[in-house]
């Protein structure tokens, strides 16, 4: 893990809210194919059908990188509807691993994570230590939505702007169909066979990087970490 606190823009909620606007910029491809019936489909039909079977599945990991305002934003997270999620998320030299599970989100970073939320001299003390929140409020709540699969997934492929097709693509030994946003420069690829699963997002120009979204429905298993300490105590110097 990095040693040097990250730039002072780099904060988890700033984290969060690009990686919001990544997701966001994202929902504008899908795309359908012939065996599945998508493929006769308008593009914003298509955003529909893959809308639908993304936030109707039980599982899905979620992978990938984009540069944010020339900045490199990576996660990397499982997500399991209706329960929570377990990953890891970085911005630059900040580093945060995340679980959310039975409305409690539970964080740890590296060190410039740690001096973020608590300050220099606390974040020696609290490598390794895991922080918790309520997910739905208190400091750590805008991390929330990238573990709530609803919410990453809805967003994703919220359909927006002018959508045009796009020829297809393998993914992961899969055949797709592309739709895209050629003002967000992001293409969608869905799966062509079986259920219109999105597979993967690109983005080109300054936004260069793409979101793989694979083991749809695979089983996955979220346990919370033990002796985790209250963000709110900390902040609070409980």
């Amino acid at each position: 893990m990095p040693s040097r606190p990250a730039p002072p823009e780099a904060s988890p909620r700033s984290l969060a809210l690009a990686l919001a606007l990544v997701i966001a910029l994202g929902g504008c491809g899908s795309s359908g194919s012939s065996s599945n019936g998508i493929a006769a489909k308008a593009p914003a039909q298509i955003v529909a059908a893959a809308k639908s079977a993304a936030v109707g599945a039980a599982t899905v990991h979620v992978a990938g990188s984009i540069l944010v305002e020339g900045k490199p934003i990576s996660l990397d997270m499982e997500l399991v509807a209706d329960k929570g999620g377990t990953g890891r998320v970085t911005l630059g030299a900040l580093s945060i691993r995340l679980i959310e599970l039975d409305g409690s989100l539970y964080v740890s970073g590296s060190p410039s994570f740690y001096e973020r939320v608590a300050g220099p001299a606390a974040a020696r003390r609290l490598q390794g230590i895991w922080l918790k929140g309520p997910a739905a409020g208190g400091a750590l709540r805008s991390l929330a939505s990238l573990t709530d699969l609803g919410k990453l997934l809805g967003g994703t492929i919220a359909g927006h702007g002018a959508l045009s097709r796009a020829a297809g693509v393998t993914v992961d030994g899969r055949g797709t169909v592309g739709v895209s946003d050629l003002a967000q420069g992001a293409t969608m690829y869905v799966a062509s066979s079986g259920i219109p699963y999105p597979l993967e997002i690109v983005w080109g120009a300054a936004k260069r990087g793409k979101l793989l979204f694979e083991d749809w429905n695979e089983a996955a298993e979220i346990a919370a970490p033990t002796h985790a300490i209250s963000i709110e105590q900390l902040q609070r110097g409980a």
